[in-house]
């Protein structure tokens, strides 16, 4: 679509992540904000009322009105929820995790593909402004580490930590690391809920890169950060602030004179300060979403990125389960 007209677009959930959607939708250019629907009528009102937008009363009666829409239902509703928009020819974006099964995933590409829609998942750290001005110095990644840990909130703990929040790194680093994953090792321990609360998960790819990922909802501080290593260099992000640093090796500097200790760090050391643009990262993405569906850019994540990710997430559950089991308690 390339009319100059705005893309009639609505909000499916309007809980806390639902309500920023469709806060930012009614200033994306190219975008018409019509409305919201929640299964809570009283949410759906009160939200409406707060951005001045309409609040529908059924999903059928939203997607009878807009040609794309932002999926922010709780996981398990994703799949339902996605299908009758498909069915109706309605673009989507959906927010992560694309659904809670790779049946569920298959399915809504499937018919999205039959019905000519597209489909967009939410992975909003791939809009992050330290991921953005780090692109001109990523050279091919060969180790990757990431921290993301946050204080408890009852919020999200319906699942194992993987599908709340390590989610956003497995996601960074599979679009950091071309190639598919081969081998997945995981731990992960339950703190305060029946589900794995910290866990750990290493990956390696075909390519001989390496990811160490760690997330944790248990934490007193709360970290987002991501740390590259590649032959030019090395690539400290930090995901909260939206900054980092790039320190590369001084032009002129022999890597014998390094190995020989010939000159101090400071001398050998180039440090590049990478900050972003100050966009909100929520804002970028539905700004991109929208381009997308318009046909005036490039869809960033796709609906398939999304099924990746959801696919090395529940391998990841899947070794943290073995690993419990096999703990003996004395």
């Amino acid at each position: 679509m390339t009319s100059a007209a705005g893309l009639p677009v609505g909000v499916i959930g309007v809980g806390s992540l639902g309500y920023h959607h469709a806060r930012i939708l009614r200033e994306v250019a190219g975008a018409e904000m019509v409305g919201v629907y929640d299964v809570s009528a009283e949410r759906a009102a009160q939200v409406a009322s707060e951005l001045g937008v309409r609040a529908f009363t059924s999903l059928d009666a939203l997607l009878g009105s807009v040609e794309a829409a932002v999926v922010a239902v709780p996981t398990t509703e994703h799949a339902g929820v996605a299908l009758a928009a498909v069915g109706r020819g309605v673009h989507l974006l959906i927010e992560k995790p694309i659904a809670s099964t790779i049946e569920e995933a298959d399915r809504i590409l499937a018919a999205a593909s039959k019905q000519g829609v597209l489909v967009g998942t939410g992975h909003v750290e791939r809009f992050n402004a330290a991921l953005r001005a780090c692109e001109p110095y990523l050279d091919g990644p060969r180790f990757i580490e990431s921290h993301r840990l946050a204080p408890f909130n009852p919020r999200g703990t319906d699942v194992a930590v993987v599908l709340d929040l390590m989610i956003h790194d497995i996601d960074l680093v599979l679009g950091l690391v071309d190639g598919s994953v081969t081998s997945v090792d995981a731990v992960g321990v339950p703190v305060l809920t029946p589900s794995v609360d910290i866990a750990n998960a290493r990956l390696r790819f075909e390519s001989g890169a390496v990811a160490n990922i760690t997330a944790s909802r248990v934490s007193r501080e709360r970290m987002r950060k991501l740390r590259l290593f590649q032959p030019s260099g090395y690539l400290s992000l930090d995901l909260g602030s939206g900054t980092g640093e790039f320190l590369r090796l001084r032009s002129g500097v022999a890597l014998g004179q390094v190995a020989s200790g010939q000159l101090q760090l400071e001398n050998i050391v180039e440090r590049v300060e990478l900050a972003g643009d100050g966009m909100e990262p929520l804002r970028a993405e539905l700004e991109a979403w929208i381009a997308a569906v318009r046909g005036e850019g490039k869809l960033v994540v796709s609906g398939e990125d999304g099924r990746r990710a959801l696919a090395v997430a529940l391998e990841i559950v899947r070794r943290t389960e073995e690993h419990l089991a096999s703990v003996v308690v004395e």
